[in-house]
């Protein structure tokens, strides 16, 4: 972990997305189908009911120090023990290879965000960010929902030699989820809850490896200035899907609901007033409405999860009662990382087509709109562009 940070904490988050499984820990059953994209229908962009799969997500505690209440992807901040010189031993047969095996990024170097081009060795650990990351987002959906996402120790032979034997673009095809003894991950969970350490050395036990290779690099959010309380985070988040929905538990500490639902359902009930996502999760979600068949998403996310992700900190324009979040590649987001770093008043910004727009407006937190008409980076989609009823089913 990155102790030189001034104004972040690093952290992990998990975008889980799982085809249906009918069940009692499912928001709502809709039919198994592919539809189209989102279309237009007397001026309103309206989003495909049916989707093939459902999203995890948790609302966190009212006693939370970070955004109280608000409905979020599992994940957390980075603790010390995901750097831990152990995980060499749990990847004993990985170590050879870069990153333990992962796909490299073609992204340049000079233009990755900090929290993957960090050199980790000076800072004393010698596991690659790549993995620690993944292991951190992991580690906190298992101590937060009970789902363990893992590689049996048995399968590490013919997962190295597809390791070494794929293509860029090609699949590790190994997606085990919760096929352990649940009193056995139970009493672990709880061990790891009381202290990240026990996560290295569960899998030592268990003789499991946390399944780095199902995690696609995403995207990477920081909190802006003054928005959420003196917490701030700087967040890798990582997509993984998987064919069938595991069980899930949430905890007793920081998460007091949980929920899978499809990327529809949850805007829906956001519009609603019956849940708020916070904005990275709302963005995020607008990207996943494009994609109703879990099988595109999954196939999008690892195809493009080799190109790398852009640095997204938002930078707040206040205008009176409401909000704007600028991102990079609006006409307004500053030039200089210095003066991203501090909150706006008193402007008025210009609008327009001919505008590099890339933004959140808010004056209902209900009901943010995306506005942005530039080209994203790193072969990245566009999520759902202004208005959209989510209330007429297509």
């Amino acid at each position: 972990m990155n102790t030189r940070l001034k104004h972040w904490k690093e952290a992990a988050t998990l975008i889980l997305a799982a085809g249906h499984k009918r069940g009692a820990d499912s928001l709502s059953t809709p039919d198994f189908a592919c539809s189209q994209s989102p279309f237009k229908t007397e001026g309103r962009r309206q989003v495909p009911h049916l989707f093939d799969y459902n999203v995890l997500l948790l609302k966190r505690s009212s006693k939370s120090g970070f955004m109280p209440n608000a409905y979020v992807f599992p994940g957390g901040m980075v603790d010390s023990s995901d750097f831990s010189s152990e995980w060499l031993d749990v990847f004993k047969a990985f170590t050879n290879s870069p990153n333990f095996g992962l796909r490299s990024v073609h992204q340049p170097p000079e233009t990755r965000p900090p929290i993957f081009a960090t050199d980790r060795l000076k800072l004393g650990s010698p596991i690659p960010g790549e993995v620690a990351f993944r292991i951190c987002a992991l580690r906190e959906t298992f101590e937060e929902s009970g789902v363990l996402l893992f590689v049996s120790k048995k399968e590490e032979l013919s997962l190295l030699e597809s390791i070494n034997q794929r293509r860029t673009a090609d699949e590790v095809k190994h997606y085990k989820v919760n096929e352990l003894c649940s009193d056995e991950l139970s009493k672990w969970r709880t061990l790891v809850n009381q202290n990240p350490l026990n996560f290295v050395r569960m899998c030592m036990e268990l003789e499991v490896l946390p399944n780095i290779w199902a995690l696609h690099e995403w995207s990477n959010w920081l909190t802006p200035v003054k928005k959420y309380g003196a917490k701030r985070f700087d967040t890798a988040f990582f997509m993984c899907c998987l064919e069938e929905r595991p069980h899930a538990l949430q905890d007793q500490k920081e998460i007091q609901h949980l929920q899978w639902s499809t990327p529809s359902d949850i805007m829906r009930s956001f519009r609603a007033r019956n849940l708020w996502v916070a904005p990275p999760q709302f963005y995020e979600l607008s990207r996943m409405c494009l994609f109703p068949s879990l099988s595109d998403l999954g196939a999008f996310a690892r195809q493009r999860g080799t190109d790398g992700c852009e640095q997204w900190l938002p930078v707040i324009f206040l205008q009176d009662d409401s909000f704007m979040s600028v991102l990079p590649g609006d006409q307004l987001y500053p030039s200089n990382s210095s003066k991203a770093n501090k909150e706006k008043t008193n402007v008025e910004p210009q609008d327009g087509s001919k505008s590099a727009l890339h933004r959140v407006l808010i004056s209902d937190p209900y009901n943010p709109e995306i506005q942005v008409n530039i080209t994203p980076k790193y072969n990245h989609t566009l999520p759902l562009i202004g208005p959209v009823d989510f209330t007429t089913l297509v």
